[in-house]
């Protein structure tokens, strides 16, 4: 089955760094878009970045870009999104997520997402 496995959260000082990193398996990884999504104590989800099957085209919410980088090995069935200038808003937890059709019906898939806190 498919299967997302984030790592890399923990406890950040606000403008350090994390990488963060999701484990695929259960599909053909090469053949889709990923995205990270977060979600905030009390809050709901919210996009972060996605990128294309091939890891040629990224985007970015507002939020983030130009500090985050969203980077996919289809070699490893890893992405990645390398974090910088983590400020305390990007407290939350972060999931992996693809979409994909199977019989017919779409799917969302999620990880278990990992922590990540931004704190003084």
């Amino acid at each position: 089955e498919v299967q997302l496995v984030e790592s890399g959260g923990g406890l950040v000082q606000p403008g350090g760094s994390l990488r963060l990193s999701c484990t695929a398996s259960g599909f053909t990884f090469s053949n889709y878009a990923m995205s990270w999504v977060r979600q905030a104590p009390g809050k709901g989800l919210e996009w972060v970045s996605t990128i294309n099957s091939g890891g040629g085209r990224t985007d970015y919410a507002g939020s983030v870009s130009g500090r985050f980088t969203i980077s996919k090995d289809n070699a490893k069935n890893t992405l990645y999104l390398q974090m910088n200038s983590l400020k305390l808003e990007d407290t939350g937890v972060y999931y992996c997520n693809t979409h994909m059709t199977n019989y017919g019906d779409e799917h969302d898939y999620w990880g278990q997402g990992t922590q990540v806190t931004v704190s003084s």
